[in-house]
């Protein structure tokens, strides 16, 4: 059983390999190859590619099975290192897309990231006064049984969500998505989830965990495929299709960095709400004394956060 279960474990990380890394990767060194051969001046000549793909099969190098096996085992070798140059590329995307730490930054560029963040409290703020002045006027109107028309009101929801859902504290919208289910948490039920996730993950039935895991794999495909938009971005030097296809990658990749965020976002809020008192059983605390969720979520946290450090030796 072990044997099958190790087999199975290395057809599926071969798979999960050659889908990730090998596949797109070989897509670049083939689009690289053709860059450097086609130049600006014949970008997008299909017969010119043709006949310099007819002239490498028919070349020694391609001749005889020895040749054919180094070549293969050099274009899978390189198409891994692209894939994970791209990987490498993506995680810092990953953390500049979240900004978690951006006020470790040294000081010319915190300024710069600081400025930014100012100037979205001050959207913010505007959009959702807006929105709390209708919101008030609808619920006036409901009370004396007046007609009143939501869209406005639904605009300045959409204004205020689009540039964070709670008050700013990060330069993306992206880190103030994740931000903000923290926020809210913490507001609700009183619980610090960068406290709490680590033991709420072992709780988590394997059905949902591993939803969990896909989800959190979006994010980092989504971010990988920035990194893929950097890594055509120097084709350009010789091949001028280069740029648009790196924007298109660019473009997509914010895209669906953002969606992966806020889904993200609502899975760890949606396990921390639902999985709240199971924790608290598990830790053996009186659920039914705390029956409000925020003293519960404060009695979960202070468990789980520990003593603070001894004070210094004089």
């Amino acid at each position: 059983m072990l044997t099958a279960f190790a087999s199975e474990l290395g057809k599926k990380l071969a798979e999960r390999w050659f889908s990730l890394l090998v596949l797109p990767g070989a897509l670049y060194l083939a689009v690289a190859a053709a860059a450097r051969e086609l130049g600006h001046g014949h970008a997008l000549d299909l017969h010119r590619l043709v006949s310099w793909l007819d002239s490498l099969a028919k070349s020694k190098a391609a001749d005889g099975v020895g040749g054919a096996t180094v070549l293969v085992l050099g274009l899978l070798a390189g198409a891994a290192v692209a894939g994970m140059a791209a990987q490498g590329l993506g995680t810092v995307l990953e953390r500049l897309a979240l900004a978690a730490e951006w006020r470790r930054l040294p000081a010319w560029p915190r300024r710069w990231v600081t400025g930014r963040v100012d100037g979205r409290r001050e959207e913010w703020k505007t959009a959702a006064r807006e929105w709390h002045r209708l919101r008030q006027a609808a619920a006036a109107a409901a009370v004396a049984g007046q007609p009143h028309d939501p869209e406005p009101r639904l605009k300045a929801l959409r204004s205020m969500r689009g540039v964070a859902e709670e008050y700013p504290d990060r330069p993306t919208w992206s880190g103030d998505r994740l931000n903000a289910s923290a926020v809210r948490l913490e507001r609700d039920l009183g619980l610090d989830i960068a406290v709490c996730w680590p033991y709420l993950w072992l709780l988590v039935p394997d059905g949902e965990r591993a939803q969990l895991t896909t989800v959190r794999s979006d994010l980092a495909r989504a971010t990988t495929l920035g990194g893929w938009a950097l890594l055509y971005l120097p084709l350009l030097v010789w091949w001028w299709p280069a740029l648009p296809l790196a924007a298109g990658l660019a473009i997509t990749a914010r895209r669906r960095t953002r969606a992966a965020s806020d889904a993200w976002a609502r899975a760890l809020e949606a396990t921390c709400r639902l999985h709240l008192r199971e924790v608290a059983d598990c830790l053996g605390i009186d659920t039914t004394a705390r029956t409000a969720p925020y003293a519960l979520g404060q009695e979960v946290t202070r468990f789980l956060e520990g003593s603070p450090p001894p004070p210094p030796v004089p």
